[in-house]
């Protein structure tokens, strides 16, 4: 049987300076072991329409350079979208961006970090509902994950479960119902990737008074954090009950 292929709302552009490397659906797909014929890719950010999101297997949001709280109209939209795709029990996978758009969403509150920002390979702690959780059980308490980020969920949707922290972010990882996640961290992230974001980002880095060069030389590969995005698309087949048959 032919599955459902996975969404990707796009939300934002990489960098100009990390754009040789493609667009961020491409970094997810590849992330995610998705081939192109899998996946279909909406850019909302430049007013695409929004599509039944029943049609998909899966939703994945991107990150983005916006900020929630400017409220856009597109950013708005989108968030209108999700709740009620979540709301009739699509899955989906929200990354920075989308991680706080997902919270917003669904009745949680988004601003600035109090901590400033987060930029570099950070520690992520596990909380205890990980351990119950179809994406991050079986996971160490503490692993890398690669971050870039001046806003954050400062208070999670009611009823989600809170899974990671790090030392700057209380809420670095959520799931809300059986279906949708959000993570503040970049899974879809090499460590090429996370470097470019380092030196573009260094001046606002020293502003809230971060190492650039301390932060760069800390960056390490985060291969556990990256395993959730395929965690995800097999979750999404799961559930559904759909093995994709590739086209040969």
């Amino acid at each position: 049987m032919t599955a459902a292929p996975f969404l990707i709302l796009e939300t934002g552009r990489p960098l100009a300076s990390l754009r040789r490397y493609g667009r961020f659906p491409h970094w997810i797909r590849v992330a995610a072991g998705l081939d192109a014929q899998e996946t279909e890719v909406v850019d909302v950010e430049h007013g695409a329409a929004l599509p039944d999101a029943r049609r998909y297997a899966g939703i994945v949001v991107t990150g983005s350079a916006a900020y929630v709280t400017d409220r856009a109209e597109w950013s708005e939209r989108s968030a209108r979208w999700l709740r009620a795709a979540v709301h009739d029990g699509s899955p989906v996978f929200g990354i920075c961006y989308g991680h706080q758009l997902l919270a917003h969403a669904l009745g949680g509150q988004v601003a600035y970090n109090p901590a400033g920002r987060e930029s570099g390979t950070v520690e992520l702690t596990l909380e205890p509902a990980a351990g119950a959780d179809p994406l991050f059980s079986g996971l160490p308490a503490r692993f890398p994950a690669h971050a870039t980020h001046l806003q954050t969920v400062l208070k999670a949707p009611e009823g989600a479960a809170v899974l990671a922290r790090s030392a700057l972010d209380n809420c670095h990882a959520f799931r809300w119902g059986s279906q949708a996640w959000g993570v503040q961290f970049h899974p879809e992230f090499a460590t090429h990737h996370m470097r470019g974001y380092i030196r573009a980002r260094a001046q606002c880095i020293r502003q809230h008074g971060g190492c650039v060069r301390s932060i760069e030389r800390g960056v390490s590969a985060a291969p556990l954090a990256r395993q959730l995005l395929r965690r995800f698309v097999h979750q999404a087949r799961r559930a559904s009950g759909e093995t994709f048959v590739k086209q040969r």
